[in-house]
């Protein structure tokens, strides 16, 4: 029954990373509002992905890796695990900050969170791919 969010959740990330990226050139071409929709819906687009990927987990628990890339895998979730972790944190408070009209310090924060965000939605793609297709 869940065997479509691994798929579903690698199409989010691909999907948010876009959108962070689109949204990075936006504001620095000065299109503040365009910026503003593009980044409010990557959040939500990550807000699914955690959700489902929640789920996924309390009904599977963790996928074991033993293909040929294991060094490899194993050095991507540990650098993507608690960045991971610690993305939601920073993008609520990026995003708070923004809506709030905070843009000094939206901007402040906004220079940590958004490569973290990168790297986490592309280590995820990355994880993604070694688990489902080099086995």
């Amino acid at each position: 029954m869940i065997e479509w969010i691994p798929t579903a959740n690698a199409l989010l990330n691909l999907s948010s990373t876009v959108l962070i990226v689109a949204g990075l050139v936006l504001i620095k071409r000065g299109q503040p509002k365009l910026h503003q929709r593009c980044m409010v819906m990557a959040f939500g687009l990550s807000a699914l992905f955690l959700v489902l990927y929640l789920i996924r987990y309390a009904f599977t628990g963790p996928t074991p890796y033993t293909g040929p890339a294991r060094p490899f895998y194993l050095l991507v979730l540990w650098t993507h695990t608690p960045l991971a972790a610690l993305t939601p944190v920073l993008v609520i408070i990026t995003l708070w900050r923004a809506l709030r009209g905070d843009f000094a310090h939206h901007r402040k924060i906004a220079r940590v969170t958004v490569p973290i965000w990168l790297y986490v939605a592309v280590t995820g793609l990355i994880v993604y791919v070694l688990l489902h297709y080099v086995a």
